[in-house]
């Protein structure tokens, strides 16, 4: 038997190829065996000045496949040899992956020599775990970011969403999620993010001891779509081994609607009619299955899933946003107002929703999260009589109680980005702001 192995090691592999016919927009047209070809499947174009371009195969058109690059198709002419795989993308992570900061393929970009691989291959594009032989959500998962674990308590193995505009805070209240929480593995997707903003977020937000806990996937936006959008399954895929290893992962995302862009490019090419806004049928139908993969396993480990959404405009019922938020077990709402008088994280608890409440927070502290939310409420209510000087004093003994309380409350929401509080802490608070609001009445 060993002779015979032997032999079969010594065969010579065949490499199947086709050959590039035809280059349109940032598409690529190969003609070849057909019947080796696989929407999904690796393609590598070897260029005439011997530059090796790894693409996938996206849609066919006639008897040719429509190939799109994961890089530049310069040097890509007609008569082009394109290899194709035996199989469509895996990685192998590895516990050695904490602490680096990998591209889209999943190649080290740190500078800190390569990149132990595992024992495990995990594909790019995996299904989710079926819903009948998933888990509950666990217990109450400690954020570190006082209004969230009051107001927003979240469960080991939940999905919630930061909406926001562009700069009012999302990548800080993120950082702060990923230093803070108390989860065994972090893993963090920069997708689409500004050049300049990783080694920033890496450096000043993340930190050493973030970073020490996470595994970083970045694709900026200068990178094709396929890149953009395979950072995004990469960061799960790399959750996923994590989970399946028995641990509680954070994974975080900036931003989904970044991965919905570049789909829609990627649908555009390949001819897909535009819908709303000028997305394309697969955004939807890819939303899903990216952010249902995240959430409780089968068996002990937990993705608790934080996605921020940018939404255009500042409109939180745009096409992604609304779609994302149907999906997901709870929305954080980030509002520019807030941010531009200075409170930070910029939260608006009375627009946001943990679906996990009230069963995630403390039964005792229920009435204490209550009463808040009712004294926030009122003031809202009132607040533009209120700065209009229109509202007297006295008039009603509610919105009274509202406006003495409204410093104090607004004080408990704000967070410098280095401070770290537990759930505990943030309810035993709340009450005593709450007492001391009874006591003055």
């Amino acid at each position: 038997m060993k002779g015979l192995a032997d032999q079969v090691g010594d065969i010579e592999r065949v490499n199947i190829y086709g050959r590039v016919v035809g280059v349109r927009g940032l598409m690529v047209e190969v003609a070849g065996p057909i019947h080796a070809m696989s929407v999904g499947a690796r393609i590598v174009i070897e260029t005439g000045d011997d530059r090796i371009i790894p693409a996938e195969v996206v849609g066919f058109s006639g008897d040719n496949a429509v190939v799109m690059p994961f890089g530049g198709l310069e040097g890509v002419r007609r008569g082009c040899r394109a290899v194709i795989a035996n199989a469509s993308g895996q990685v192998r992570p590895s516990a050695a992956w904490l602490g680096r900061v990998l591209n889209a393929m999943g190649e080290p970009v740190d500078g800190k020599g390569a990149l132990p691989q595992g024992s495990v291959s995990m594909p790019f594009r995996n299904s989710p775990p079926p819903a009948h032989s998933r888990k509950r959500v666990g217990k109450p998962l400690d954020l570190g970011v006082r209004a969230l674990n009051t107001f927003l308590t979240c469960c080991r193995g939940q999905r919630l969403g930061i909406f926001a505009g562009s700069g009012v805070g999302k990548s800080v209240l993120l950082s702060m999620l990923a230093r803070n929480a108390d989860a065994d593995v972090s893993v963090i997707g920069l997708v689409g993010e500004r050049g300049r903003e990783v080694q920033e977020f890496l450096q000043d937000d993340l930190g050493e001891e973030g970073l020490a806990r996470s595994v970083v996937v970045v694709a900026t936006s200068d990178e094709p779509a396929l890149m953009r959008r395979q950072a995004a399954y990469l960061t799960l895929a790399i959750a996923e081994y994590f989970r399946d290893e028995g641990k509680d992962v954070m994974c975080m995302m900036d931003s989904v609607t970044r991965f919905a862009m570049a789909q829609r490019e990627i649908g555009l090419s390949t001819g897909e009619p535009p819908t709303t806004k000028g997305y394309t049928p697969t955004v939807f139908t890819e939303l899903p299955k990216l952010l249902e993969r995240a959430g409780p396993g089968s068996d002990k480990g937990t993705i608790t899933g934080i996605f921020t959404v940018l939404v255009d405009g500042d409109d939180h019922n745009e096409p992604v946003a609304d779609a994302v938020r149907g999906i997901l077990d709870g929305h954080i709402v980030m509002e520019r107002s807030i941010a531009e008088r200075g409170r930070y994280p910029a939260i608006n608890v009375l627009k946001s929703v943990s679906r996990t409440m009230p069963k995630s927070a403390d039964p005792a502290f229920l009435p204490v999260i209550t009463r808040g939310r009712q004294v926030m409420a009122t003031y809202s209510d009132m607040e533009e009589l209120i700065r209009l000087g229109a509202y007297r004093s006295g008039s009603n003994a509610e919105v009274d109680e509202a406006i003495r309380l409204n410093p104090v409350l607004e004080d408990f929401l704000r967070q410098a980005k280095d401070e770290v509080t537990s759930i505990e802490d943030g309810y035993l608070r709340l009450q005593q702001i709450l007492k001391t609001l009874e006591t003055e009445s």
